[in-house]
């Protein structure tokens, strides 16, 4: 038996696009109340007149930079009323930004990269997790990535940043044990968004290389998994998991082909 995401609030971060957007569209049309939190505000005002349309459900659309800690904290105590018992969070805002050894890195990549994927995640989860705990109810999904477990040479930062994803989930497991709040940690491998084209500084050519002769997951492959993690019964709770495409064994091990194109 599975308990679906009907009623329930959940709020995504990151929501602007790729995974955060397929997450989005999938709890929207399993009947969840969404509070969509992004940077770019004309990407979010799209996506909540495309759920409207789709769906019929108006979601509470947040400009936020996660980066901000007094900005997250303001803005998460003062949901409106209605908004504030959020049931699921969806940390996803995150990022790599460049691709280097680490002694010839760039310490402003470094930055953004840490502060969003770790602080970021931290923030907000402080401004929420307070409210689960009181209600003893309530769901922290983080999206980490393969790389916090196998990392690869010029992505130390970025590696660095998805382990300490991956530790956060398993310590704030160990902090909320006792209480009927769930931690999963979702970790895809090789997914096709714009995560290349932001790395590489909008090197559309570069980035588009990254999926030569692979078919990779796509941003409705992972959130396919996280509503899945969602709707668990409550007794159950999925600490982890790691999603590939077919083709990939290792965050750097794949096959490359000519495959045809994906169905």
């Amino acid at each position: 038996m599975s308990a679906d995401s009907a009623g329930k609030t959940v709020l995504i971060t990151g929501a602007s696009s790729g995974i955060g957007e397929a997450c989005a569209l999938r709890f929207a049309a399993s009947g969840a109340r969404l509070i969509l939190a992004a940077r770019r505000e004309d990407r979010l005002v799209a996506l909540g007149e495309q759920l409207e349309s789709s769906s019929g459900i108006e979601p509470l659309l947040i400009q936020l930079d996660v980066r901000d800690v007094g900005v997250v904290t303001r803005v998460l105590e003062e949901l409106p009323a209605g908004w504030r018992d959020v049931d699921v969070l969806v940390n996803n805002a995150g990022l790599a930004r460049g691709f280097a050894s680490l002694a010839e890195g760039d310490t402003r990549d470094w930055d953004e990269m840490i502060d969003t994927n770790v602080k970021g995640l931290l923030y907000v989860t402080r401004a929420l997790l307070p409210g689960m705990i009181r209600r003893n109810s309530g769901h922290i999904i983080n999206i980490g990535s393969i790389a916090g477990s196998e990392p690869y040479p010029n992505g130390a930062a970025y590696c660095g940043s998805k382990a300490a994803v991956d530790a956060i989930s398993a310590a704030l497991r160990m902090d909320l044990l006792g209480s009927a709040v769930r931690v999963t940690d979702i970790q895809p491998g090789m997914v096709e968004t714009e995560f290349s084209l932001v790395r590489f500084h909008g090197d559309a050519e570069r980035a588009g290389n990254v999926y030569q002769g692979v078919v990779p997951l796509t941003a409705d492959d992972v959130a396919d998994t996280v509503v899945y993690a969602a709707s668990r019964p409550p007794h159950v709770n999925i600490d982890s998991i790691k999603l590939k495409p077919v083709a990939q064994a290792w965050a750097t091990q794949l096959a490359r082909s000519s495959l045809p194109p994906r169905p």
